[in-house]
Order: structure tokens, then sequence, then C-alpha cells
């Protein structure tokens, strides 16, 4: 069942507010270590500051929903929004390395806060048959708008303090459409916790493609702009190089998921490992061009972006009846997160101690062990797998239960189209 007119203008709303999210959250994302290495911050200090931010979603996965579950969506959605609009703007108020890691530990809490709200919403919202066109839609959104978010960074240098105040307004607008919204609030039920060395005994796969995948993730929305300014010196070819590599995992999406559906996540999972070794060690190895640093940024995307959605997907694939699905979706979703967390602290490491070139170097080597313990894994029968499924570039903790592969109904239905 397609969605219907009445419904996508009831959502309408919701999208429109993920769209300004999503343009502030790439645009700031990019901008601060940019922003941190021009005031001769050490790589180090940018990487502790920037893994503050993915510090603070994993703690908002944990206790955002009590907030929420307490006085409300909308209630809560302003006081996420405010604390983000604060964030932003103290930010342009004075330098201090520490004071900043507080307010990227503050805005990454209130961001997957409000990341939580809307994929809650647009749950409560969707039937089983539209859920997977509705993800779709706010895949497409979330990955258009962090690559057009991109683009700000071209602003001139006498302006560039202007950029906080631009991404704090992006946040107001979403709150517009949030605080006149007629749709219903839904209940959010209590997260329960799964056991990582259990959910590893279950797959080992997914566990180990989820946290690689943040790992690259995270690393490219923080340490590559780094590396990319070293090499290139131009905010021009940061910014088209940052919006390029987006596209490319947009553009991805679909074909990868097609070609796991017909050739299992296994392959697919190593594939997208070495194909991001082959990009990394060009990176270190090509000569200095722009069109070529363009072409390996759509390429670093099409691997790095299907990474997590291809493990979610082995996930689906391997885990009994009798399990509780959402629950360990939303443990790879914080894998996915811890990966995010850790990688701009031991790239910045790297940076400062080894080579300007240490984050393709551990690109490189994380893709190969990927693709290497991908293969080593056991294959998965054809009767016994799922579908394929597109997620946004980042994730709040009720994305699990806005999955669709939770209705079987509606896996059989794509299967059946894909045959």
């Amino acid at each position: 069942m397609q969605p219907t007119k009445s419904m996508f203008l009831a959502i309408s709303s919701l999208f429109f507010s993920i769209g300004f999210l999503a343009i502030g959250y790439g645009m700031i994302m990019t901008f601060i270590g940019v922003f941190l290495k021009e005031q001769g911050t050490s790589d180090m200090v940018i990487g502790f500051i920037n893994a503050a931010f993915f510090l603070g979603a994993m703690a908002s996965s944990i206790f955002s929903q009590k907030i929420i579950s307490t006085v409300g969506h909308i209630r809560s959605f302003v006081t996420f929004a405010s604390l983000m609009v604060i964030t932003f703007l103290m930010h342009s108020l004075f330098l201090n390395e520490f004071f900043w890691g507080i307010l990227r530990l503050i805005s990454g809490f209130a961001f997957y806060g409000l990341l939580i709200i809307l994929e809650s919403w647009l749950n409560e919202k969707s039937s089983n048959e539209q859920r997977g066109q509705i993800l779709a839609i706010y895949t497409i959104i979330f990955y258009l708008a962090t690559a057009l978010g991109q683009l700000f960074l071209n602003i001139e240098n006498d302006f560039r303090h202007m950029i906080f105040s631009i991404g704090a307004v992006l946040v107001l607008f979403s709150v517009i459409f949030i605080a006149m919204t007629k749709i219903k609030e839904p209940t959010i039920q209590p997260f329960e916790r799964f056991s990582f060395p259990k959910l590893y005994n279950v797959v080992p796969l997914a566990v180990t493609g989820s946290f690689i995948g943040g790992f690259f993730v995270g690393g490219f929305f923080t340490m590559v702009p780094l590396y990319v300014l070293k090499v290139y010196d131009s905010k021009e070819v940061l910014s088209l190089f940052m919006m390029f590599t987006l596209l490319g995992g947009l553009i991805a999406q679909w074909p990868v998921g097609r070609l796991s559906d017909m050739y299992g996540r296994r392959k697919l999972i190593a594939f997208s490992g070495f194909f991001t070794a082959l990009a990394s060690l060009l990176f270190i190895i090509a000569p200095v061009n722009e069109f070529l640093v363009y072409l390996l940024g759509v390429i670093l995307g099409v691997s790095i972006f299907c990474i997590y959605p291809l493990s979610l997907s082995r996930a689906n694939d391997v885990i009994d009846e009798n399990k509780d699905i959402v629950e360990i979706s939303r443990a790879l979703l914080f894998a996915y997160g811890a990966g995010s967390f850790c990688a701009p602290i031991v790239i910045g490491l790297g940076f400062d101690y080894l080579t300007p070139h240490a984050i393709f170097v551990m690109f490189t080597v994380l893709g190969i062990y990927l693709a290497l313990y991908s293969l080593s894994r056991q294959r998965v029968a054809d009767d016994d797998m799922s579908v394929y499924v597109q997620v946004p570039v980042a994730s709040g903790a009720v994305m699990p239960e806005f999955d669709p592969r939770q209705d079987e109904e509606w896996v059989e239905e794509q299967q059946s189209n894909n045959e």
C-alpha cells in the first residue's frame, strides 16, 4: 500500500523538521573540526572534542526517553532544540577546548533526542504497509539535507562565526514545524538493555560490522575534513568533497541493497570492506587532484555508508523468531555509536603522533579486516534471508521499531517483488 496523500500531509511537518535539522547537523559536524584547526588546536584535542558529540548521542539513547515520556514529545522537542541552539551560539562566545567539549556533549545528547522524537512520531503514523516507503523518504531527506549543509563551509572567513548562528536558525526552523503540528503524540516504551557478549555470540558479524561502520562514518564526519584541508588547503574543495561523498552513500543504497538480497550480506559486507580499503589506499598514493578527490569521495561514500545497514540486515537474517529483534537492533545501533565515538579519538592521536595519512591507514586496515572476517563467517541460507532496508546516516534509538522488517508480511511481499 502506498502512503496516502492525507497521510503525507499529516507527516510533512516531520519531514520539514528533519530536513532543517539534518542541514544544521551536517554543517556544524564538519565545521567544528575545520574551525578548531584554523585556531591552532591539535588534532588529538579536536578528536576528543568531536568524540564528545557521540558520547552525548550514546547517553541520549539511554536516558532521553525518560524525559520524553515524562513531559511529552512537543515539550521535549522544544527543550532539546533549545539546548542545541544554546550550544551553537555559545560556541561563538569564546574558544576553550574543554568548554567546547562540554558543548558538543550536550548537543549530541540533544540532537539524538530530537531524532528519537521524530522517529517515534513517524513510526506511530506509519502502518506496516507504509513504513518501508516512509523510511525510504526519511533516508533520502536526511542524506540530501546533510549533503546540502556542507555547502555552507564556503562562507568567507570574515563571516565564519555566522555558521554557528545559521545552525541555530536552522534548528529553530525545525521547531516551528513541530510546534504547529496537529499530530497526536505517541507513547514511548522503556528501552530494554541487551548484553553485548550475548549479542556477539548471536550475531558476531553484525556487531563487528556495526562498530566498524560507525568508526568509518564517525571518522568521515569529524576527521576526514581535517585531512582534506591539510592536503588541498581549500574550503571549497572540502565542501564539495563532503557533499559528493554523501551523495555517493545515498546513490549506493538501492543497488547495494538489491545485490545483498541476491547474493547475501556476508559477500556485500566483504565487498564494502575491500572497497573502503581500496578507496583509502588511493587517498594515500594518488596524486593531488581536485577531480580525483571528488571521485574518491563518491567511492568512499558508496562503501562506508552501506556497512551499517548491511550489518543490520545480517542480524535480521540470522536472529531466531523467539529473539527480541527490536532490542538486538537497538544494541547494534549502540555499537555503531560506540564506533563513531572511538573514531575521532583514535584518528586524532594518529594525526598528531604518526602521519596525516593515519586516518586512511586505519580505514585500510579495518576495511581489510572486516572483509576477511565477513568471508570467514557462515553463509545464511536463501530461505532464511530477510530484505535490505535503507537507514539514515544518523539514527535515534527508536529506529529499530520503525524498521519495516518487523512485519513478516511486508518482508514476504518485498521478497516476492525481488524475484
